[in-house]
């Protein structure tokens, strides 16, 4: 409260105790006054004397200790002395007590008097910081709700003032939603761990350490390999399970959170066996639940992760599959061929059906679910088209609906997040000297929230939905890296690294990793600006998905059928260098990067060759 209402506070709480205090001493007083007259009247057996002997000089003695500890209690040092003061003045007790204590005598008082017991609470009650004065006042649940609105900073110097402020500031229910709030084991419960302030205290320090293993590129590196399969035409990747398909219409799955480097055969279905040659795999999709593949022709498989194998389901479409879109947390796929988009899902007893079917005017060039969105009772979700120059949102049991569309103004990239929408449009025509931009819109509204960047290149990759709040991540065919703020539609990052366009991008809190058509991949600080450090590859980069500790990137190559190759499923005359890799980057192994031959050889050999390397000591010729 502000200073005035303290001060009234104070002055209502003097007034209140005092006009108690006088009215109890005015009982008091006369009680004693109609003792003494009954003392002053002899009675029949009374000689006068005696005053301290009969039953009337015990009640004046009994009174004279009440009013002494009374006294006492009120803050008064000498009250006896007072009291004789106030009979020789003559002033009864009611009135000597006014004068001593009420709000009008209290700037009467000598300089020398001491403070009564209420000023001394009261200065007690202004150094809080020294008298913790709810320590016990307080109840234990009352205090913890105080301390809940304090940090991890706040917490660890209370817990500095005294033992009773320690045991609440380590609490365990405060650091258990500590650690929920900073993302720390968040799937467990409270007795799970017996101390959570050193859960948090672990957690943060391997965050540092893995974050130091980002910057400074130490980890381990592997490539996920088939080699009795063909050129690799698509890879995808979700929580910690890659799958990737093939021109020999071969699908593998890999599990890189357990490290085994062996691939899953995937199994076709019979239906597309059936009709010779295994068509090649067009897309390929995959999250925790299932996996989806997409063959030339228009023939959809999908697979169980946990069951792997035979296929669980499977449909075919009339004409090629343009797109394939697939949920994060559930078993809706959507796939268009065509001017239709087909919508399919699986029930609670494991069952495949037909959702939803949406017929469009353009042929769909990109597709995706929105992340998040709520289920409908035949289990299918909200998805978004772009075709040609028009993005549809397409809702459950309603028409599709128009959200972007401008005529002649293809849309070149496509991302989508729980609320919004991000549309990258090329320019056309007389209005090419606007430039490229980014569309941004609300879902629920329907309505446009920011148009981001004026870029002479087309927009390539957009990056939504993984971005920090209120940022949006971009890649440009001019070779640039770009972050925009929505809230000012402005350009706050721009990076220049990569020697042909950007195709893939992706963010978090502190870095950028994006991924160039020359095979390059770089990871950006984003405060400083700075590149850390790069890959190269031969193959474009056409998928990169970075986790907490991972990274992977699939090279995919441009010619599908190289010259000198076969399709034949047993003639590998297809050499390494052309079918493409997928690698995964673990940052949480403290292992170095390997080492190169010529840095471990000996000096047996007259000649090497240092790789380009600028040693301090080169050996290429010793003599």
């Amino acid at each position: 409260m502000g200073d005035k209402e303290l001060e009234k506070f104070r002055l209502q709480w003097r007034e209140e105790i005092w006009e108690r205090n006088r009215r109890g001493r005015a009982t008091c007083g006369e009680r004693s006054s109609k003792k003494r007259r009954q003392q002053r009247e002899p009675g029949p057996g009374d000689h006068g004397d005696g005053e301290g002997e009969g039953p009337s000089g015990r009640q004046r003695a009994a009174d004279d200790y009440f009013y002494l500890a009374e006294s006492l209690l009120e803050g008064r040092s000498s009250p006896l002395r007072e009291r004789l003061e106030d009979g020789r003045c003559g002033g009864g007790t009611e009135t000597g007590s006014e004068a001593r204590g009420g709000p009008q005598g209290q700037s009467a008082q000598a300089p020398g008097h001491k403070e009564n017991l209420l000023d001394q609470l009261i200065n007690d009650l202004n150094e809080i910081n020294e008298i913790p004065f709810f320590d016990i006042d307080l109840p234990y649940e009352l205090a913890l709700k105080i301390f809940a609105y304090l940090g991890k900073t706040e917490l660890a110097r209370c817990a500095q003032v005294s033992k009773a402020w320690k045991v609440i500031a380590e609490d365990e229910v405060l650091w258990y939603k500590h650690c929920l709030k900073a993302g720390y084991q968040v799937k467990a419960d409270i007795g799970d761990f017996i101390c959570w302030k050193a859960v948090m205290r672990d957690s943060m320090k391997k965050e540092q350490t893995l974050q130091a293993n980002w910057k400074n590129r130490i980890g381990a590196a592997s490539q996920l390999q088939y080699d009795e399969g063909g050129i690799l035409c698509e890879a995808h990747s979700c929580n910690g399970l890659v799958v990737s398909g093939y021109t020999s219409g071969d699908v593998r799955m890999w599990d890189i959170s357990t490290w085994d480097s062996s691939a899953l055969y995937l199994e076709t279905s019979q239906s597309s066996a059936e009709l010779g040659p295994r068509p090649p795999v067009s897309f390929v999709r995959i999250n925790s639940t299932i996996a989806v593949a997409a063959y030339k022709g228009g023939a959809v498989d999908v697979w169980s992760t946990v069951l792997a194998r035979e296929p669980v389901h499977h449909y075919q479409h009339s004409q090629e599959i343009q797109a394939i879109a697939m949920a994060s947390d559930s078993a809706v796929i959507a796939t268009c061929s065509g001017y239709q988009v087909r919508l399919e899902s699986c029930d609670e007893k494991g069952y495949w059906r037909k959702a939803q079917r949406f017929e469009l005017q353009k042929l769909v060039s990109y597709l995706q679910l929105v992340p998040g969105a709520p289920l409908n009772t035949d289990g299918s979700q909200p998805a978004v088209a772009a075709a040609e120059d028009t993005v549809y949102l397409l809702n459950p049991d309603a028409e599709p609906k128009a959200l972007h569309s401008i005529y002649g103004n293809t849309v070149t990239c496509l991302d989508v997040s729980t609320n919004q929408l991000a549309c990258g449009v090329k320019s056309f025509g007389w209005i090419i000297s606007h430039g490229n931009k980014i569309h941004v819109y609300c879902l629920q509204t329907a309505q446009p929230i920011a148009t981001l960047g004026n870029s002479a290149g087309d927009f390539t990759c957009v990056n939504l939905k993984d971005s920090p709040p209120f940022l949006a991540v971009t890649g440009n065919k001019d070779r640039r890296v770009r972050v925009y703020d929505l809230r000012t539609s402005k350009e706050v990052i721009s990076l220049y690294g990569h020697q042909l366009g950007v195709s893939s991008v992706q963010m978090d809190d502190w870095k950028i990793v994006s991924g160039g058509e020359e095979g390059l991949v770089c990871v950006w600080e984003q405060r400083m600006g700075t590149k850390l450090w790069e890959m190269h590859s031969r193959h474009p980069v056409r998928h990169l998905r970075f986790g907490a500790h991972t990274l992977v990137t699939a090279n995919i190559p441009n010619e599908k059928y190289p010259r000198g190759a076969s399709i034949m499923d047993d003639d590998l005359t297809a050499h390494r260098r052309h079918r493409g890799t997928i690698y995964v980057y673990d940052f949480s192994v403290d292992k170095s990067a390997p080492v190169l031959p010529i840095c471990r050889s000996t000096y047996d050999e007259d000649v090497g060759y240092s790789y380009n390397i600028a040693l301090s000591m080169p050996y290429d010729q010793i003599k």
